[in-house]
């Protein structure tokens, strides 16, 4: 018998409110699966089992805030657990983020490093509606889910004018795809765990800052080559080809990938690249493309447009926002050169992308136009030093200049 405890979503989180339970009692378990919903200061995260066993009791009930560590439900891993069915791999959206990475609006999420405006999406259609009564008490019963409740009430959504349809019910994405112009919920709470967060950062990690124009021009020629003949959806993005070539550089510079921790630091064997975000009505999250060491470009673009799609649903696992092991901050299109961003702990890099834009540098001695940006490297000091953070950065930029091998 284990007990599955309220995980911690981030170095700032001490406690959490259990909003759904996915899995009833007598339900079998799969390591992975996602069995419920917690509710902090950040958001809606979704919690998953590291076990294979059978759920046999909830201990805690739907609503209850309890602190970090304390056990949730019992999980009976000597049980037997019938094989896992294969699911079908869900479409991809169609209409994947033009920049790197673009991602619209989810629900605040843990404080994350500082990061740059990302293009936000276009609002889904509204959902199912609530039925008109309840045939038990002949009077309206709203049928919603506790999680869409609380998004509900922090937007400050009228859910008696919403019209009624039999049998379904109100769920999150619901409430995502109403109307576009009802009140954003307050960024307060959002704002006060990043400053939390980040000034901790700042005041117990020795950061240190490097700086390097990076050529892409080989890189922009590659994508233009590679998105010829493709359809708008199918195409490579920038944020692929980058993603690949950092996962590939710390293979060689492990000292920029894991979590400084207990006074030490552990390198970490897989590379999660976190992925800096902006949300709509103030704060920020860096979802982890996890595992992306040995990606590529065609897989790595897959695994962001999964992410985005969730993003979209406004549902993270929570092992996306508390493994990632370096993170990447881009600039997008917001037309700034440089970005350096503060190390969110336990990690120990940062990485900053300016926007690419054309930069006169010589090559063969003439001064030729050449699609360039501006990469940064905010990095802890008690895992590296300024001479390592030099070569990874040039590690990177060689990647670069010959995409076709990643």
């Amino acid at each position: 018998m284990s007990e599955f405890l309220m995980p911690s979503l981030g170095a700032d989180m001490d406690a959490g409110t259990l909003v759904e339970q996915l899995l009833a009692p007598g339900a079998p378990v799969h390591r992975g699966d996602v069995i419920g919903a917690v509710e902090t200061q950040k958001g809606v995260i979704e919690v998953e089992a590291f076990q294979n066993g059978v759920l046999t009791e909830w201990l805690v009930d739907i609503g209850s805030k309890v602190p970090v560590g304390t056990p949730m439900a019992m999980i009976a891993t000597d049980a037997a657990t019938p094989p896992k069915p294969e699911q079908p791999q869900p479409e991809l959206p169609d209409d994947a983020p033009p920049e790197m990475p673009q991602t619209p609006e989810p629900t605040p999420q843990p404080p994350q490093p500082e990061n740059l405006p990302i293009e936000e999406p276009s609002p889904v259609p509204p959902g199912p509606e609530i039925p008109p009564t309840d045939p038990q008490q002949g009077k309206a019963r709203l049928r919603i889910t506790p999680a869409a409740r609380r998004l509900a009430a922090r937007r400050h959504v009228d859910l008696s004018a919403l019209r009624t349809v039999p049998h379904q019910t109100i769920t999150r994405a619901d409430i995502l795809g109403l109307d576009p112009v009802t009140k954003p919920p307050p960024a307060t709470d959002m704002r006060a765990a990043i400053a939390a967060a980040m000034s901790r950062s700042k005041r117990e990690i020795p950061h240190y800052y490097l700086s390097h124009m990076i050529d892409l021009t080989a890189a922009d020629r590659f994508l233009a080559a590679t998105n010829k003949d493709r359809k708008l959806q199918e195409r490579l993005l920038p944020a692929a080809i980058v993603a690949c070539a950092i996962a590939r550089a710390v293979e060689k510079y492990p000292e920029f990938n894991g979590h400084y921790t207990d006074g030490a630091f552990a390198p970490s064997a897989a590379v999660s690249l976190g992925l800096a975000i902006h949300i709509r009505g103030g704060g920020l999250v860096a979802p982890a493309l996890l595992d992306a060491r040995g990606r590529s470009p065609e897989t790595m673009m897959t695994q962001i447009r999964d992410l985005v799609a969730r993003v979209r649903a406004g549902r993270f696992r929570a092992r996306e926002l508390s493994d990632a092991t370096i993170t990447l901050s881009s600039l997008g299109d917001r037309g700034v050169d440089e970005v350096y961003g503060v190390i969110y702990p336990p990690q120990v890099a940062i990485i900053g992308l300016g926007t690419p834009r054309l930069h006169p540098m010589i090559r063969d001695g003439k001064v030729v136009p050449r699609m360039a940006a501006r990469m940064t490297l905010a990095a802890d000091h008690r895992a590296s030093d300024g001479h390592s953070g030099a070569l990874f950065l040039r590690a990177i930029d060689k990647h670069l200049q010959e995409p076709e091998t990643l």
